[in-house]
């Protein structure tokens, strides 16, 4: 009969503790802001070019475009790999996705100052 208890014990203190719903959604609101904020600057710096003296070609369009679709997308994925974690390890998944989202954005800015006049018109 303690046999059976300890077992049960064990296996209950062994199993993952879900986050509370509250700790998952002020999480995801802090690291959506900035999440929002690499969003809003690619979409500023797009309406920029596009609005600009010589527009924007097909590829402008097209990397501009995606640098302001590229955080929603990271932000959905690390929220799937994460929301069942513990809070720190999903604040750090959260974290590594947005450092992702600010290598490329670094990248396109790079590329556009390089490359800029390919981009337009």
């Amino acid at each position: 009969m303690s046999d059976v208890t300890t077992d049960a014990a064990a296996s209950e203190s062994s199993a993952p503790r879900r986050t509370p719903t509250w700790v998952v959604v002020a999480i995801s609101v802090v690291f959506g802001l900035f999440y929002a904020y690499a969003l809003w600057n690619a979409l500023a710096f797009l309406v920029s070019q596009a609005t600009g003296p010589l527009g924007l070609n097909g590829y402008g369009w097209f990397v501009l475009l995606l640098a302001v679709v590229f955080p929603l997308l990271a932000f959905g994925v690390a929220f799937a790999l994460g929301w069942r974690r513990r809070a720190w390890q999903f604040a750090l998944v959260l974290f590594t996705g947005l450092c992702v989202v600010a290598v490329f954005w670094l990248n396109v800015i790079a590329y556009a100052a390089v490359y800029g006049a390919s981009l337009l018109g």
